[in-house]
């Protein structure tokens, strides 16, 4: 029986809201009240600290990233400090791996995967680095640093996902100069704009996801707008003694760990 994924695109919203949504639906889904879900959305203008932020990683105080109109979250994924905001595609899936696809690194590769394939449509080579995770365009000439185009990071409990990925498409990147990007000070970030030269469209790339993540997944898809209902009971986090997993979250210059297991 093929898997059926059903994407919701959200516009622009706010990161705290969004989170608590993504949480709602993981214990739906862990209840088997919903079904498999993909949020596609942009955040507003939002600096988010993992559970390895260093606090010298944010290179200014809550009150100046406010006066700049960005807000500052504590958030429960792995790695260190990153920036969301506009013409950031952040595609959050909340899916059972059971039974069939119980292999996180498997599902890392094919969220890296999808980023690779995306680029790719728009003439953009993005590739993998040894010990990094997420989607990468190589230095091609003396001068150049390797640059960041999406990043990866996932938590899963009880094989239900969490997070997912983020994917500059036009997003303004002198936003990254406010912090240091998972304590990465080598390498850079981009955006497929910055690396084409265009402006590409946001729906246009968010259909190349959809269409992607459905062969990866081997999937039959609907698309919606809107958030997805929820059923009345929800919005808990795993329970106590719920394995796990995590890898650095959802952020462009992120530094790959191993997917640790943790506990609840």
């Amino acid at each position: 029986m093929r898997r059926r994924l059903t994407f919701h695109r959200l516009g622009r919203v706010p990161y705290g809201p969004t989170h608590a949504l993504q949480q709602a639906l993981v214990d739906a889904r862990s209840r088997g009240a919903v079904g498999d879900t993909v949020l596609l959305l942009e955040h507003e203008p939002v600096v988010t600290l993992g559970r390895g932020a260093r606090a010298g990683h944010v290179l200014l105080s809550r009150e100046a990233l406010a006066a700049r109109g960005i807000e500052l979250h504590e958030t429960g994924r792995g790695g260190d400090v990153t920036y969301h905001g506009p013409g950031q595609l952040v595609v959050y899936p909340i899916v059972d791996l059971s039974p069939d696809r119980r292999d996180v690194r498997r599902y890392v590769r094919d969220l890296e995967e999808a980023m690779i394939r995306v680029a790719a449509r728009w003439g953009v080579r993005a590739e993998r680095i040894a010990g990094l995770n997420g989607a990468w365009v190589l230095a091609r000439s003396p001068g150049e640093s390797d640059r960041k185009i999406g990043a990866v990071g996932v938590r899963i409990s009880r094989w239900i996902t969490m997070h997912g990925l983020a994917f500059n498409v036009t997003t303004a990147l002198d936003a990254f100069r406010l912090i240091v990007p998972c304590g990465i000070r080598d390498r850079g970030v981009t955006s497929l704009a910055q690396e084409t030269g265009t402006e590409p469209d946001m729906r246009d790339v968010q259909d190349a996801f959809v269409e992607v993540l459905a062969e990866l997944f081997e999937a039959e898809i609907e698309v919606r707008d809107g958030p997805p209902a929820l059923p009345a009971t929800g919005g808990v986090p795993p329970a106590a003694g719920a394995e796990v997993v995590e890898a650095p979250g959802i952020e462009p210059g992120s530094e790959a760990a191993p997917h640790r297991p943790l506990r609840a």
